[in-house]
């Protein structure tokens, strides 16, 4: 078999000092990261099973919510295909960065900084094109190159599924607790069993189960609509040995003030919606204490 120079002769100074110096920087990485991370109590990773069952807008009214009791929260999204907190949270533009080279985080509120896929894109419609080492990547960025400073709460918004980004935090963020969100049909709920799943298999701790789409009153005639079944999440987190968070009502206005970029937890007039999740983040609150 044929071999080049640098194979003969073990390795060539070049590629040495090229190794070495990408290894240094990996631990420069690494030693940003644990620092960043040490400044921050509570990390809150926000699952779900699969799509479309309202989990990034849940993940971003409970930071709002979180912020609003005084909390000082961060609002990471790691759904790098998919990004759509920032639409949520009527932040736009790109992210400042400082004379540090650190990247400023998009400020909500006094209480409440957020930084998202859409804040690094000149083109919000383009597509982010990547295979998992790349996704790993952004996530450390995300963790170890924005200046986050000192949080109470690190809330990570995660894609559907049990892939890269979820796997990626899990590994890279000791401590973190899995909130995961479902709707009541059983399609979501079989789902739902597979992330339950996946954090057993990666040892990340659930914090709880919040049942989201649920029942509602018409609000023609106070009649009970379910229009995804009802009491399913509550019964397999039973089967599952997770702790139930509660059941949110389906809510029109959720969709409305998530188009408009003002998270309903900010609005200051109470709902049925925003009733009970505050109900859930005093639960996840106290789960932390």
């Amino acid at each position: 078999m044929a071999t080049d120079e640098n194979t003969a002769s073990g390795c060539s100074s070049g590629s040495c000092a090229s190794g070495g110096g990408q290894s240094m920087a990996a631990k420069i990485q690494e030693q940003i990261i644990e620092s960043s991370l040490a400044k921050i109590k509570h990390k809150l990773l926000v699952m779900s099973g699969k799509g479309g069952v309202g989990k990034s807008s849940i993940a971003a009214n409970t930071a709002v919510a979180l912020s609003r009791r005084g909390f000082r929260v961060g609002l990471m999204d790691v759904d790098l295909h998919g990004p759509s907190i920032a639409g949520i949270m009527g932040l736009k533009g790109l992210l400042d960065v400082g004379e540090d080279h650190f990247a400023i985080p998009k400020a909500f509120n006094d209480n409440l900084k957020v930084v998202s896929m859409q804040s690094l894109l000149q083109n919000g419609d383009d597509p982010v094109i990547w295979r998992g080492p790349a996704k790993t990547g952004v996530i450390r960025q995300f963790i170890g190159d924005v200046r986050w400073g000192e949080l109470d709460f690190l809330v990570i918004d995660s894609p559907p599924g049990t892939g890269d980004e979820p796997l990626s935090v899990a590994q890279m963020v000791p401590g973190a607790k899995a909130l995961i969100v479902t709707t009541p049909q059983d399609v979501a709920l079989s789902d739902v069993r597979k992330s339950i799943n996946f954090c057993k298999a990666v040892n990340l701790d659930v914090l709880g189960l919040v049942e989201n789409m649920g029942p509602f009153a018409c609000p023609c005639c106070g009649k009970t609509i379910e229009v995804f079944k009802s009491g399913g999440g509550g019964r397999t987190a039973a089967e599952m040995g997770v702790l139930f968070l509660g059941t949110l009502p389906f809510e029109p206005q959720v969709v409305k003030a998530s188009d408009e970029g003002k998270p309903l937890l900010n609005e200051a007039a109470e709902t049925p919606f925003t009733r009970e999740l505050n109900a859930v983040v005093e639960k996840i609150v106290q789960r932390f204490q």
